[in-house]
């Protein structure tokens, strides 16, 4: 008998412990001194509805001679001539394998256009790196131009000209493409 009354003590006093501690558990717990792990993302939705930005969009492109184009930006303002895009990115590919990578801080599409300002770099697959203030690349042909000055460094040196062209070759090859510079060129030749 005494064996009965303790299991029938214990079926209430262990679930009444039970409620004590969870209950003083959550009385006396303290605030987590680390913030939330999700991260998110901190835009001003007000001010994004009122100027009417874009984040993070894309824009892809495939030329009438088969080139590629992808174009990214971080943040975009569309208006009515075109608007304005911030930290773009542009990657172009032609069928014979030659690509450039084009890194800008702003820059805008419009009448056909990839306008690249603010310090474009480029850099193309055959080892070239090239620096303008601005760059255009046609969205209807394989066309990038740079009309305002450009430096370059080649495998085999230095070239400083006005403009520069890259262009598909007017030969019998017909996937090839010819880098030209023109309005005075200087060339320094590091062998």
């Amino acid at each position: 008998m005494t064996r009965t009354r303790i299991v029938r003590w214990l079926r209430v006093l262990l679930p009444l412990v039970a409620l004590a501690m969870l209950s003083t558990m959550f009385l006396f717990s303290r605030r987590s001194t680390t913030e939330s792990q999700i991260p998110y993302v901190q835009v001003d939705a007000e001010a994004a509805a009122r100027e009417g930005r874009i984040v993070a969009p894309e824009y892809s492109a495939v030329t009438d001679d088969g080139a590629t184009l992808s174009l990214r930006a971080a943040r975009a303002t569309p208006a009515v001539g075109g608007g304005t895009a911030g930290d773009l990115r542009l990657d172009w590919r032609r069928p014979d394998g030659l690509t450039a990578d084009l890194i800008a801080p702003t820059g805008a599409i419009a009448d056909d256009r990839v306008r690249l300002e603010g310090g474009v770099e480029m850099t193309t697959s055959s080892g070239w790196t090239l620096r303008s203030a601005q760059i255009e690349a046609a969205t209807d042909r394989s066309v990038i131009t740079a009309d305002d000055g450009v430096q370059a460094e080649a495998p085999f040196g230095r070239i400083e000209a006005g403009r520069m062209r890259l262009e598909p070759a007017e030969t019998e090859a017909e996937d090839s493409a010819i880098l030209n510079f023109s309005d005075g060129v200087r060339l320094i030749y590091q062998p």
